[in-house]
């Protein structure tokens, strides 16, 4: 937090800019260059496009993604390192075996995890750049798929549900994912989506889409409408609605990481652990986020009611930040 408050000031330092014509002169200061900074990570973006941009075939792309049914949450959640490993097991095997058995040959993948939707709530899911064709088994030729169509959607979500679901079943009988009987039965009775199109433009368009989440917060600067009595106002896009733009006030029980911390002016005190807190005290706003790498130790000075679980010890990458904010009198 601190790193992003000081970004572009004095305290990092700077240089000055002088006009060659005129002697202008105009103080730059450095940027902070964290992850979680929204004002940051245009090189690092820059660098990533490039590098991926010069990985693409001389082919078409198709964009599919692949998500995660939102009765999983509460298990992703507690348990992200495993679920998230499952989610690109499960894509990737799927994907596999469509190229070998309806190409003859083996795809490649690009593929990026999103944690969250516009309105910031949790929905996990993965999208994946694929090149419209395959690399044959003895990699003696390119086979390439028809310009717009690659695989049937309906069969990819069985075969994806299927293979995610025993995975999870194989995870939860070795008990590594304890208490995960009743997702499993209900992820089970539900229909899985996986959406396909062909890129619009080129992959290059669909790669600086990606490019914006892999080095950019949930919620961007160019988002906010306005901070009033401690509410943020921000806009997003109504998929549901022809993609319209609309706005909406942060809800304490959707935040991302990085907008909980750029927008909980009164938090006193933060803490992490690996299972969400469903029921807060009455004197206290629980706010619930699930994109912050760093972990922060127990708060000592948390209420009682709130879970002794730390994540401090957990192999998970991603951790679940509970903000705790004390109301006033």
């Amino acid at each position: 937090m601190r790193a992003v408050e000081v970004c572009r000031t004095a305290e990092l330092g700077g240089h000055l800019k002088q006009c060659d014509r005129c002697g202008f002169e105009h103080p730059s200061y450095n940027s902070c260059r964290n992850r979680h900074c929204p004002k940051c990570q245009s090189m690092a973006k820059a660098q990533w496009l490039l590098k991926q941009t010069s990985e693409l075939l001389p082919v078409g792309y198709f964009h599919l993604v692949f998500t995660l049914p939102h009765e999983l949450n509460r298990l992703i959640l507690a348990h992200k390192k495993i679920l998230l490993s499952l989610l690109f097991k499960a894509v990737s095997e799927t994907l596999l075996e469509f190229g070998q058995r309806r190409l003859g040959g083996t795809v490649g993948i690009i593929a990026v995890l999103h944690t969250w939707d516009q309105t910031l709530k949790d929905h996990f899911h993965l999208h994946c750049l694929i090149p419209a064709g395959a690399l044959s088994l003895d990699h003696s030729r390119w086979i390439g798929a028809r310009p717009k169509f690659l695989f049937p959607v309906t069969a990819l979500s069985q075969v994806f549900r299927g293979k995610f679901l025993a995975l999870l079943q194989q995870a939860f009988d070795k008990g590594k994912i304890p208490g995960a009987n009743n997702e499993i039965k209900a992820s089970r009775q539900k229909s899985w989506l996986v959406y396909a199109k062909k890129p619009f433009g080129s992959p290059q368009t669909v790669l600086d889409y990606l490019g914006r989440y892999t080095h950019r917060v949930a919620l961007s600067n160019d988002r906010i409408l306005s901070l009033q009595n401690g509410q943020v106002t921000f806009t997003y896009r109504d998929r549901k609605d022809k993609d319209r733009l609309k706005s909406m006030p942060l809800m304490p029980k959707s935040l991302s990481a990085a907008s909980c911390f750029m927008s909980c002016l009164m938090a006193s005190c933060a803490s992490v652990t690996s299972a969400s807190w469903p029921i807060a005290p009455k004197d206290t706003l629980s706010l619930n986020a699930a994109s912050c790498w760093d972990s922060i130790p127990l708060c000592p000075k948390s209420p009682k009611g709130q879970p002794t679980i730390c994540c401090e010890n957990s192999p998970a990458s991603i951790f679940l930040v509970v903000l705790v904010v004390r109301r006033e009198p």
